[in-house]
């Protein structure tokens, strides 16, 4: 059995890649620029574009089961290239937005509406994402900036997003479902930076700032912290829309609570915030 990662390089991706290639399973690993991309020993690496779904011919050859990265705009169109090739179960990866129902997803549906074999997989927040937006000024200044500092947060590990895929893409029982996920209880933004502390084993300090100072400092950094600034701070829906009242977030954290998808599929806990933060430590250091 061979099975094709798309977005292979991403935070989730490289995590079902690695988790594949440990159950001993032929992994195939998309990505546009196979030069620079680092895979465990045996995987296959292959050079294809999701946004160019004419690029992915070699990719699906042999293909018996995938796990797809989101693309609205070229979803039906890779997915009917996936069933074509001989793909008859995929893996989606999606967002608890769906659940909760703030977003409707476009790449659920093309995959529904293939025929084949399919799970959607639906986390909450990235732990990965604070990574991205917080640790420069960990680095340089043990210092995190941001507001929200008291509202509860949902978001899960990487490592068990990819967990969730990985039993979907190797075990039957799982067509047809929708898994949401989440860590394993609600944490604050004061006690995750609490956590990266103790990961490092020194102060770093929370200061607290409005939403508008936040989105200056997001914007300036650049990088994925600017293009997630106004869906993460509330200034847009999750349609991309102006949010009304800048009320998206506040929406969100209302609608969200702890799911149990990642134990039922698992069978163990989620892994926790600490345990994120030491896994990253050296990001952060």
């Amino acid at each position: 059995m061979r099975i094709l990662v798309t977005g292979a390089t991403g935070f989730v991706g490289r995590d079902v890649v690695a988790q594949l290639a440990r159950a001993g399973v032929r992994v195939r690993a998309l990505t546009r620029d196979p030069g620079r991309a680092r895979f465990p020993a045996g995987v296959e690496v292959v050079r294809g574009d999701l946004l160019s779904p004419a690029s992915l011919a070699a990719a699906l050859e042999g293909v018996e089961r995938m796990y797809l990265f989101p693309v609205d705009e070229t979803a039906t169109e890779v997915v009917a290239r996936a069933r074509a090739a001989g793909v008859r179960r995929i893996v989606d990866l999606s967002a608890a937005s769906v659940t909760v129902g703030l977003h409707d997803n476009p790449v659920e549906r093309a995959v529904e509406a293939s025929g084949l074999a399919w799970t959607h997989v639906r986390p909450g927040g990235f732990m990965a994402n604070m990574l991205q937006i917080w640790a420069p000024s960990v680095r340089a200044e043990r210092v995190v900036r941001y507001p929200f500092g008291d509202r509860p947060d949902y978001s899960i590990h990487e490592a068990d997003i990819a967990a969730v895929a990985v039993a979907a893409l190797l075990e039957d029982g799982h067509h047809g479902q929708a898994y949401t996920l989440t860590g394993p209880g609600p944490i604050t933004v004061r006690e995750q930076v609490a956590a990266i502390g103790a990961a490092l084993g020194e102060p770093v300090r929370y200061e607290e700032v409005t939403r508008e100072r936040a989105r200056e400092l997001m914007l300036a950094q650049g990088g994925f912290a600017a293009e997630a600034a106004d869906l993460m701070l509330g200034f847009v829906d999750y349609g991309g829309e102006a949010a009304a009242g800048g009320q998206s977030d506040q929406d969100w954290s209302a609608l969200m609570k702890t799911w149990p998808d990642v134990e039922r599929v698992t069978g163990r806990p989620p892994r926790t915030f600490a345990e994120w933060a030491r896994d990253h430590v050296a990001d952060f250091r």
